[in-house]
């Protein structure tokens, strides 16, 4: 089975690339690299075209990426081009940094656990699970967040052991934290605020992100809370 080398993992600004199909099934194709981020983590797949074809979603299966194309007469063995929308990548960077750091000023204020999350092109949601549903205390996480934004935070990304990963307090945010059989974590560092096992896309630097603001909050039963949010450029 081919593996798929992931570039958009070591640079989150690569927006084109050359590559050979390695697989093919009707209008899905493997390629042996790409910068396409498959779905996954709350994060969508990317959109663009390969070969001038274009690629309607991106996802993962296993450690081999498909991509989904509009139609099929691409060929294992074929060399392509490829490139990503870059506006629509670079949105989700930015929202993907953003819910970073809100939900981590969200959990050192409340000490709720976030149970999932999902970027879109035009907002933010997040769920996590909390007793109290103070909302003036979210609307002042917003506020620090847009404050830890406007310290130019740069943001890294390495790699390390799982054991090493697991000695930093809240590297696995997420409730769901990664599978068991990864060995290998890829860290999310922002500026030393915020360090998350994370394998999506993020800008080099807060001030890139913008502002954040509330769309509006959700009660979804019983401690399961949901609060919208969307950048303002």
């Amino acid at each position: 089975m081919f593996v798929t080398e992931k570039l958009f993992l070591e640079n989150q600004y690569e927006k084109e690339f050359t590559a050979r199909v390695t697989d093919a099934e009707g209008d899905n194709i493997a390629l042996d690299r790409t910068v396409f981020y498959p779905m996954g983590g709350g994060q969508p797949g990317d959109k663009g075209e390969i070969n001038g074809i274009k690629v309607l979603d991106t996802k993962k299966d296993g450690e081999k990426i498909w991509h989904v194309l509009d139609s099929g007469n691409l060929k294992v063995g074929d060399s392509v081009t490829g490139k990503i929308d870059w506006d629509r990548r670079y949105k989700l960077m930015r929202s993907h940094t953003a819910a970073h750091l809100v939900s981590s000023v969200i959990v050192k204020k409340t000490k709720a656990e976030i149970t999932g999350n999902q970027l879109e092109e035009d907002k933010i949601r997040i769920d996590f699970n909390l007793e109290s549903f103070d909302k003036e205390i979210l609307r002042q996480a917003v506020e620090e967040t847009n404050n830890l934004i406007d310290k130019n935070l740069e943001v890294k990304t390495y790699f390390l052991s799982r054991e090493e990963a697991m000695k930093i307090p809240e590297v696995f945010r997420l409730k769901k934290a990664f599978p068991e059989d990864i060995t290998k974590i890829r860290i999310v560092d922002i500026g030393g605020y915020d360090v998350q096992a994370d394998g999506g896309t993020h800008v080099k630097n807060t001030i890139e992100i913008g502002r954040l603001e509330i769309i509006k909050f959700e009660n979804k039963g019983k401690n399961n809370r949901r609060v919208y949010f969307k950048l303002v450029d």
